[in-house]
């Protein structure tokens, strides 16, 4: 009797990682979500546990993403999306957000990456190319402000190149600042002896994961 196929590894999606992450966000927590991907992690967030997010933009008890139809384009996050206010939610001045950031009230903030290097280097706000448009933003902020920074992006370019590097080539925005990377293929920890593995898709072996970044990758 020949043996059964092993099955294909699947990624994961956007959504399923965003819901990954809302997940992994402890209760009480309050937490900065960065333009792109990670607005995402918003419209996964469990009703059991209270969650409280944060936009640079000066906003306290932001919520998800309104219906279609009913979005206020006076009410929207850091990445001009609209969004919606939880009760008790508040405004505030940019300045006032910028101090949060600084002085350490975040507990978690989720950032988008060009690169990530194995210890937690993070790279998201340049290229370093000379047709490339700078964007900084609050990412420096944030990344050195929260008690944890989380990325979540793809694990490779569009030409196949993998983000999570064991040195970043690009500009840097935060040094040895990542504790995790979510990706559509496996989740990852950030250490000083480099990376560890927290989980990853069914079907794919660490070796083969290894592949894809070309980096050791310690066992959970």
């Amino acid at each position: 009797m020949s043996k059964e196929k092993a099955k294909a590894p699947i990624a994961l999606t956007k959504n399923e990682i965003a819901a990954k992450i809302a997940q992994s966000i402890p209760d009480g927590s309050i937490v900065n979500l960065g333009i792109g991907m990670p607005t995402l992690v918003a419209n996964h967030l469990p009703k059991d546990r209270e969650v409280i997010l944060h936009s640079e933009n000066g906003i306290l008890g932001m919520g998800p993403a309104p219906p279609v139809g009913q979005e206020d384009y006076d009410l929207i996050n850091a990445g001009k999306q609209p969004v919606t206010l939880k009760p008790g939610g508040a405004f505030f001045h940019h300045a006032d957000s910028f101090a949060m950031m600084r002085g350490g009230q975040l507990d978690i903030c989720v950032l988008g990456a060009f690169q990530v290097s194995a210890k937690g280097d993070l790279a998201n706000w340049h290229t370093g190319a000379a047709d490339a448009i700078p964007a900084v933003g609050g990412a420096m902020d944030l990344a050195v402000g929260a008690k944890q920074t989380w990325v979540m992006m793809d694990l490779c370019t569009k030409q196949g190149e993998s983000k999570v590097v064991q040195s970043c080539s690009y500009p840097l925005t935060g040094v040895a600042c990542v504790k995790r990377i979510y990706t559509e293929w496996a989740t990852l920890a950030c250490t000083p002896q480099g990376l560890e593995l927290i989980d990853k898709v069914d079907g794919l072996s660490i070796e083969d994961l290894e592949k894809m970044v070309g980096i050791s990758i310690k066992a959970s």
